[in-house]
């Protein structure tokens, strides 16, 4: 990548930190990509599953394409940086790197739109509400893969702690399946100072709270991995009463489907276990519905192929992670690999989802690079054993 395109790619991306937006409020965000792309000379189609863009480039006779992806959205969180290019929306930030991951995209569909060495199709895949998990549904509901063909699809996360620049391909799993819990411990107010005649929900809350801990631990295979973690408490209005109620909610994390029913189980036993003993009763409530990200195995290894192509380093021994994405409803359509790309070394709370993160612009060379290397690689068929194919 010439220092005209990183120049240009790094005062994009620093404008998108800028003016960051929620999921399904990324409305600026589209219209900027459109712009750019408008620029780029790059035909594009707005408004697919809400403020998702697809743009398409064609080159020579081949029926061959293939898709890349990045999304677009922000996150609810005020940011604590002090750079000229601060978040200028109160309580949003782009803490996850999207704003690079969207630029990363727009450097790929500049450098293929100047590169004559490549024939096919490639639709690139702007995609609203990652962090809600909303958007790849969204845009598939809108007729993504009728629309827009293309035989494989391809996607990428900045990675901090992660050498810069160096390209980590994963053998299956990648990221764990999400889901969310919510229990509700249901006792009977009173006088704090007369705890005998109510029944007290924030201290069966705290023996459930240490309970749950025994899940991961006790009941699920050492073998296998899975995250149980809560993120909330509420209860109480007042010092001296006892609360009504107390509810919790909170995340868990599982590769495997075996897994996460046991999970769930364990969840819903110890709740209305613990709530029998201190004589309440339990309210347990969970949001499924994620998909765990496994790469498929042609995929992978096109993924790492063009990394080396690409000139950059190259790791296949980095083990999954428990967060979780959106990007695995594609490949339940399609086959397809998701890559970590290094920003590099963390700085201090300098980790995703941090108010102190920053994506590394130093590395929009490697992201755009390896973007436009796979669409290459996918679209030139030369893997071994390759047999071009969908999913349905």
């Amino acid at each position: 990548m010439d220092k005209a395109l990183l120049d240009t790619l790094t005062t994009w991306r620093r404008h998108l930190h800028a003016h960051p937006e929620l999921s399904q409020q990324e409305s600026e965000t589209a219209g900027f990509v459109q712009q750019k792309l408008g620029e780029l000379g790059i035909p594009f189609a707005a408004g697919i599953g809400g403020h998702g863009v697809v743009a398409t480039l064609t080159r020579g006779n081949s029926g061959r394409s293939v898709g890349l992806r990045a999304d677009m959205d922000a996150l609810p969180i005020e940011e604590a940086n002090e750079l000229p290019y601060k978040s200028g929306k109160a309580s949003v930030m782009h803490a996850c790197g999207h704003d690079g991951h969207t630029v990363s995209l727009l450097g790929a569909a500049a450098l293929l739109a100047r590169d004559e060495s490549w024939a096919g199709t490639v639709q690139f895949l702007f995609q609203p509400s990652e962090e809600n998990g909303q958007g790849a549904r969204a845009m598939i509901a809108d007729g993504l893969f009728e629309r827009f063909p293309m035989e494989r699809v391809f996607g990428l996360h900045n990675w901090p702690g992660l050498e810069a620049g160096t390209v980590a391909v994963h053998r299956g799993p990648v990221m764990a399946e999400p889901g969310r819990f919510k229990i509700t411990l249901n006792g009977t107010a009173g006088h704090a100072a007369k705890p005998d005649l109510a029944r007290d929900p924030i201290t069966a809350m705290a023996s459930l709270i240490m309970a749950l801990q025994t899940i991961v631990a006790r009941n699920v295979d050492p073998m296998d991995s899975a995250v149980v973690s809560v993120g909330q408490i509420h209860g109480g209005l007042a010092s001296n009463q006892i609360p009504t109620s107390v509810f919790i909610e909170g995340t868990f994390r599982t590769f495997r489907t075996e897994v996460r029913d046991r999970v769930m189980q364990r969840l819903s036993d110890i709740s209305n276990n613990i709530a029998a003993t201190y004589e309440m009763s339990a309210t347990v409530d969970f949001i499924t519905g994620g998909v765990a990200t496994i790469n498929t195995p042609l995929e992978e290894e096109i993924a790492a192929t063009a990394a080396q192509a690409a000139g950059l380093a190259l790791r296949r021994d980095i083990p999954a992670s428990t967060t979780s994405e959106d990007f695995p409803f594609f490949l339940k359509h399609r086959p397809g690999a998701y890559v970590w790309i290094g920003n590099g070394p963390i700085a201090t709370d300098g980790e995703l989802h941090n108010n102190r993160y920053d994506f590394n612009d130093a590395i929009l060379p490697a992201t755009a690079g390896w973007l436009a290397a796979v669409a290459k690689q996918a679209l030139a068929g030369e893997i071994a054993n390759e047999t071009p194919a969908g999913r349905t």
